[in-house]
């Protein structure tokens, strides 16, 4: 017989004083509310809380984002997590850094109260909803799998190898059980890898170039390397960056926020890395991520000829940008 775990994962309720009472959203309800939220207040600056915190404001909530890092979306570099600040104050929605929470009163849907702290001391902030967006964890307790010889990590994921084959003979988990990146496009690819190996072939997950978007407004498009991982590997690179001023086709569209850079090898013409902040830049990340897997230099993109005006063809003026190696001079 031959067992597939596709238990999913669920949002993560912190152990905050008062939290779970409050009876708080998850992205579950909030994208079945069939009211206007007066006041939202949202614990956690990361993809799913930046995404509902924008929706919900633009639909007339006023909206409070409480992020307990340096920066909202930890993952990404600070220049993106900068914009996505401005961006989201310049819509009226509050941002509050390096703040932890301490106590939650009253209840969701009627009136709550957060007691936090952060470098300006302790305050009560005060709203109607209350929407908890801080983590997922995986649906894999209390199922038996020890029974069955299945292992899990120390976080609760099922430990799996490259051919997403658990401890246990005949057992495969895919998709966020498993600890794959939590988008739909990898856990369709882990059922692409399960399935394929069962066919005959030999595929796995090592090394797959998986790309990562947001969709707020603008959008938020990355794959390969960001700086910051470049950066922690010690890995050297060549910047070219512009702003979306420079990108034709959002000129077109009028949407010029934000900014398009790709990574170049330091010392090659590969290409390690994309991110965009800006309308449309999901599908310019899909040429370079193309490039990237069909291991072309920076230079093919650089000297294509793209539709006018696409988003695409904003990749001709980025990547002019690139600064030239560094000369090596005799010793």
């Amino acid at each position: 017989d031959r067992v597939f775990l596709d238990l999913g994962s669920r949002s993560t309720i912190p152990d905050i004083l008062g939290l779970p009472a409050a009876k708080p959203m998850t992205h579950v309800e909030a994208l079945d509310l069939n009211r206007l939220p007066e006041h939202v207040i949202v614990l956690g600056g990361g993809y799913v809380g930046l995404e509902l915190a924008q929706a919900l404001r633009r639909f007339g909530s006023a909206v409070t984002v409480i992020e307990r890092g340096p920066q909202l979306a930890a993952a990404e570099d600070p220049d993106v997590a900068q914009a996505l600040l401005e961006n989201f104050t310049s819509e009226g929605i509050k941002v509050l850094l390096d703040t932890q929470v301490s106590q939650v009163e009253g209840l969701s849907g009627q009136n709550v109260r957060i007691a936090v702290e952060n470098g300006h001391g302790e305050q009560t902030i005060e709203g109607t909803d209350l929407l908890v967006a801080t983590g997922r964890t995986p649906n894999t307790q209390g199922l038996g799998l020890e029974k069955a010889g299945v292992e899990l990590d120390t976080r609760g994921y099922i430990k799996v190898n490259e051919r997403l084959e658990t401890t246990s003979p005949g057992v495969w988990a895919m998709g966020d059980c498993a600890g794959s990146p939590q988008f739909t496009h990898v856990a369709f690819d882990d059922f692409r890898v399960v399935r394929d190996n069962l066919n005959g072939s030999s595929r796995t997950t090592r090394d797959r170039l998986i790309p990562f978007c947001m969709f707020t407004d603008p959008e938020l498009a990355r794959v390969g390397l960001n700086e910051t991982e470049a950066k922690k590997r010690g890995t050297a690179y060549r910047l070219a960056k512009i702003p979306m001023t420079g990108v034709l086709r959002a000129v077109t569209l009028g949407e010029t926020r934000g900014f398009v850079k790709m990574l170049v090898g330091g010392e090659s013409d590969r290409i390690l890395g994309f991110t965009g902040f800006g309308a449309e830049v999901s599908e310019m990340m899909a040429a370079v991520q193309t490039a990237m897997l069909g291991g072309l230099p920076y230079t093919v993109l650089r000297d294509a000829i793209f539709t006018h005006p696409t988003a695409a063809e904003g990749l001709n003026f980025l990547l002019e940008s690139v600064p030239a190696r560094a000369r090596q001079h005799p010793a």
